[in-house]
């Protein structure tokens, strides 16, 4: 039975020897909460392409910040700041920046990623538009003339209709709890949560029947989201983990 060996997967690499080799890395290097949100939020932004590269340059990154992330972003002066050689994939110094600058305002106003999302959440009672609003949030506050088309990478827009897999992903992290997800948000129900998709678990699922859809957007989310609610209703997404495990042992 399917569901039975896609457990087995599950017990088998939801372990914490997964976290090294892993974007979730970053979430785990952190004791204090609002580090964790802001290393989580940008570790999820960069992690596309190949792992080693965006994990090492998540690490510069993150060495740039002296490993305060928090108190980095609260003292951050856009006009003096030291981030070069950021490049990454489709997004540039510039795009980081802009990101900052309005984590900034966003942490000079009292608030935090945690509440940012609780409140659109709390709006919508709906993932999706939760991130909408989320999004909205920093395009609102973007200043068009000093970023490329990369900073709209690292924060795509929910109204296309993409998959959102960073995003998705970084609910994961943030309000699931297990040796690798770290549950640190207890405003969204894991029954919500919506599975990180992307070309290779889109493949996987495709090869057991759990979608039928042939392109890698947001419908595609919702229909493997659902087949996989059919195993487990109150958390679906702890499949991710057997997907990638499935992937793994049959070379999928």
């Amino acid at each position: 039975m399917l569901k039975t060996q896609l457990d087995k997967y599950i017990e088998k690499y939801e372990t914490v020897d997964f976290i090294k080799d892993d974007p979730v890395q970053f979430v785990h290097n952190f004791n204090d909460k609002k580090d964790i949100e802001i290393a989580g939020f940008i570790a999820s932004m960069f992690a596309y392409g190949k792992r080693e590269v965006f994990i090492s340059k998540l690490n510069y990154i993150f060495n740039i910040m002296n490993n305060k992330p928090s108190d980095f972003v609260k003292s951050f002066n856009y006009k003096e700041n030291n981030i070069k050689n950021c490049d990454y994939r489709f997004s540039k110094d510039c795009d980081l920046i802009e990101v900052l600058r309005i984590l900034n305002i966003l942490y000079s106003e009292n608030e935090t990623l945690e509440s940012l999302f609780k409140y659109s959440y709390s709006q919508n009672q709906d993932i999706w538009n939760m991130f909408q609003g989320v999004v909205d949030y920093f395009y609102a506050r973007v200043d068009k003339n000093k970023v490329t088309k990369g900073f709209y990478h690292l924060l795509p827009n929910p109204a296309k209709k993409s998959a959102l897999k960073r995003m998705n992903m970084l609910l994961r992290w943030f309000v699931r709890s297990s040796s690798v997800d770290i549950g640190i948000w207890n405003f969204i129900p894991k029954s919500e949560l919506l599975i990180p998709l992307d070309t290779h678990v889109a493949k996987i699922s495709r090869k057991l029947n759990l979608l039928n859809r042939n392109d890698n957007g947001y419908e595609s989310v919702i229909e493997l989201t659902n087949n996989l609610k059919k195993f487990d209703p109150t958390d679906p997404i702890k499949y991710d983990f057997a997907l990638f495990g499935y992937g793994v042992n049959n070379k999928v």
